[in-house]
């Protein structure tokens, strides 16, 4: 945004230095990217006045004049032009001035006569692009002025970059606050004072909203017997200087209050308007106008109109329509400033590729309050500047007046967010300059009103960041917060996780990350029983709940390799799943319930295809190896895996994972064909998927020593024949509890079945390690032990000694 600084001074002290201001203003947040000098250019060139003109003695086309710049003497000018008269006032380019356009003045004769200087046309001063001679000045300009202070151009003009959440500093007023907190200096708005006669101007106007969402507030102003002519100099130099054209004087007085209120107004010619009621409502179906650019639009339902009773008169917030723009012939005025929901004009926008003053500023939220005073400010120099005059009061129509948001601010926490001690009576002069007012005062905090043009201010920490912003970064000495001066340790989970990454590397697996958001359909054909949270904008329906397993994810990463030919797949996530929550949201309790999980998935080729080694395809071992490592890894000693039956996985092939206290962790197994099918995938895929917050728990990350054995270990082999249907486990399980603290492990080393073994029995081989930590064993020992385990098998499994 353009900032005039000579406008700024009308409302604030400056610093001596444009580029101090600039200095301060940057460091306040209103980062300033460059300053213009228009006339920078224009030094050494004055307003003249020519007292003599003769024909040159050698020249037709050259005049021999005689200048009074201000000085005790005429100077003598050769000047081609002959546009000008004896009387006139003219732009003069002393000696040693060097113009916009290269030029630089040098004392020459010209045809013999001598010339200490050189009258100036527009194009010369680089102002105009057209030369029709000279520059003609007005008459009441003093000879000597500089030309830049004649021509309104001794300014000097900041680009202010606005971030969009500081919609109060895309005004002067708004800007000139910055500067009176950051100098120290008073602000001094402009009081507009309203010479009012004649009828109401409710019963000359009226003003109906039927949106009162998206049009919280409209206010009008009625001025009468205005004569449309061109602005002041004064005003016309202030647009320039931001980059406005200047238009008429009722027109350029709203265009004004727009850069330094920050309130966009739009000016209707009253007459014009069918009723002399103005409508606020949305566009009905099929709605064209025409707006100022002379392009007529077809409306949408979903934009906002300022309308008569007849027709649309404008794109609320974005631009005025033609029909009853303000004209040359215009008497009677109708201003307006309102109030519009940010987000409707931002769609309105760019639905119809219009970005104006107006909707820049409302789309990030204009000031509420100041809808009464800009309209006050607007009505006060149109009457000034076109002659009207004002009806006695305004429409104000607000059906739901909105109340203030209120911040309390704890003086304690300022030192320990900020690092800084900020003295409280410091404080309250910061947040007092910049406009919040203080409401109530506790003990050790104050709350305080926020200015309705602070849209970014909404919570302590907002408060804190103005605090910090002002009384200056620089100030905050680096230093680290309290209590962190010494990182405190790793939390176990995180070296436990580390460790199952570690684990599922080293055997082959590949870490994989997957969005948290899958499709409906993927979970379905899973057999989940827990329904999803689901999305309120998804990107897509593939994207449109969030999961509640991780095996999606691993199975779309499967389906994607297969399709580019892949032989073996072998992957592992580590990452969180979704659960819904009643009371969720609720408080500081989160939406939904989360719980980390660990998956992996292993299909294919087992090692690759290599010519060493016959093609092996990887099978159900191979995923419960893999959870083996991890357990292996984190020390957690007593796991089962039991047969067992979950939806997603073939009843041949499937193990629940269980603690030695009966947690249950997860499964492992072969997917069911069913969900292969399904969703399109090979046969023979083994998944695993555990809860982590158990399995970590239960991890032991840092090693206990053992000595070594001091006395020999005794080997005996037992063989049993039991049912088909028991599993190695249980009669492990057995085998260690019975054999008490002799029995150092029991390792199966053989599974057979047949010929002489009777149909639905097996036949198990365990190599048993007996070992005393006190002495060494007789064979007694060993014996009696030994034949305990033969009859607990006997009768707890009903198992019999192989012969």
């Amino acid at each position: 945004m353009k900032i005039s600084v000579k406008w700024l001074g009308d409302y604030v002290g400056l610093p001596a230095s444009v580029d101090e201001l600039a200095r301060k203003l940057t460091a306040v947040g209103l980062e300033i990217e460059g300053l213009e000098r228009p006339g920078e250019g224009l030094r050494g060139v004055v307003v003249a006045q020519i007292k003599e003109s003769v024909q040159h003695p050698n020249a037709d086309k050259l005049s021999v004049t005689k200048i009074d710049m201000g000085g005790p003497e005429l100077l003598q000018v050769v000047c081609g032009a002959k546009n000008f008269k004896v009387g006139d006032k003219v732009p003069l380019a002393t000696l040693g001035t060097k113009l916009p356009n290269g030029v630089e003045i040098k004392q020459a004769p010209l045809r013999g006569v001598d010339s200490f200087g050189m009258l100036c046309s527009a194009k010369e001063l680089g102002i105009s692009e057209e030369s029709s001679g000279l520059l003609i000045l007005p008459q009441e300009l003093k000879p000597g002025t500089p030309i830049a202070q004649a021509l309104g151009m001794d300014d000097v003009v900041m680009e202010v970059n606005v971030t969009p959440n500081r919609p109060d500093a895309l005004s002067h007023l708004g800007v000139a606050r910055e500067v009176a907190v950051a100098t120290g200096g008073a602000l001094r708005p402009p009081q507009p004072k309203l010479a009012e006669s004649g009828a109401p101007a409710s019963e000359k106007a009226k003003v109906r909203i039927e949106d009162p969402v998206r049009c919280p507030r409209y206010a009008a102003r009625v001025i009468e017997n205005v004569k449309i002519g061109p602005s002041p100099q004064w005003l016309q130099d202030r647009l320039k200087a931001c980059g406005v054209r200047p238009i008429s004087n009722v027109v350029d007085v709203t265009n004004f209050v727009l850069l330094e209120y920050g309130q966009p107004l739009h000016a209707f010619d009253l007459d014009k308007v069918a009723g002399q009621e103005i409508i606020v409502r949305t566009a009905k179906p099929g709605e064209k106008m025409t707006t100022l650019d002379g392009k007529e639009r077809a409306l949408s339902p979903e934009d906002l109109l300022i309308c008569d009773r007849d027709r649309a008169q404008a794109i609320a917030g974005v631009m005025g329509g033609q029909d009853s723009e303000v004209s040359a012939g215009t008497t009677r005025v109708l201003l307006e400033s309102a109030f519009f929901q940010p987000s409707s004009i931002r769609r309105s926008s760019k639905r119809h590729g219009l970005h104006t003053e107006a909707s820049h500023r409302f789309e990030r939220g204009v000031d509420l309050d100041a809808t009464i005073p800009a309209v006050d400010r607007a009505a006060a120099l149109i009457a000034e500047l076109a002659g009207g005059t004002v009806a006695p009061g305004r429409i104000d129509v607000y059906p739901q007046p909105q109340p203030q948001r209120r911040v309390t601010l704890r003086y304690g926490r300022v030192e320990k967010l900020l690092g800084v001690a900020i003295p409280e009576a410091e404080c309250r002069r910061i947040l007092g300059t910049l406009g919040f007012k203080q409401v109530e005062e506790g003990s050790g905090q104050t709350t305080f009103e926020v200015p309705r043009a602070r849209v970014d201010v909404e919570r302590e920490e907002d408060l804190m960041e103005e605090l910090a912003r002002v009384y200056g970064y620089d100030n905050i000495p680096a230093k680290l917060p309290r209590g962190l001066a010494e990182l405190g340790p790793e939390p176990a989970y995180s070296e436990a996780e580390r460790r199952a990454r570690q684990a599922l590397s080293g055997v082959g697996l590949r870490e994989v990350v997957n969005y948290s958001f899958v499709a409906p359909r993927s979970l379905e054909v899973l057999g989940g029983k827990d329904k999803p949270v689901a999305l309120l904008n998804p990107l897509s329906v593939e994207q449109s709940v969030m999961r509640t397993s991780l095996l999606p994810g691993l199975l779309e990463n499967l389906s994607r390799s297969v399709r580019h030919q892949v032989e073996s797949v072998a992957l592992y996530e580590t990452g969180r799943a979704y659960f819904q929550d009643p009371e969720g949201g609720q408080g500081q309790r989160p939406a939904a319930r989360e719980v980390h999980r660990l998956g992996g998935l292993v299909w294919g080729l087992r090692g690759g295809r290599t010519w060493t080694q016959k093609d092996a395809r990887a099978d159900f071992y191979d995923a419960k190896g893999a959870l083996e490592s991890v357990l292996h890894a984190l020390h957690v000693d007593g796991v089962r895996f039991v047969p067992a039956e979950a939806p997603a996985y073939h009843p041949r092939a499937c193990a629940r994972v269980e603690l030695a206290d009966g947690t249950v962790l997860g499964h492992v197994g072969e997917l069911h064909p069913r969900v292969t099918k399904a969703l399109d995938l090979p046969r023979d895929v083994f998944v695993f998927e555990v809860d982590t917050a158990p399995l970590y728990a239960a991890s032991r990350l840092v090693p206990e020593y053992q000595g070594l054995p001091r006395f020999p270990a005794v080997l005996r082999d037992l063989a049993v024949v039991v049912p088909l249907a028991l599993q190695n486990d249980e009669v492990r399980r057995v085998i260690l509890e019975v054999g008490g603290p002799l029995v150092e492990d029991a390792l199966i080393f053989d599974v057979y079945t047949g010929k002489p073994i009777a149909e639905g029995h097996k036949n198990l081989a365990y190599a048993i390690r007996y070992r005393s930590p006190e002495r060494t064993l007789t064979d007694a020992d060993v014996t009696a032990a030994h034949q305990r385990i033969i009859s607990e098998v006997n009768q707890r499994l009903g198992g019999a000694l192989r012969t």
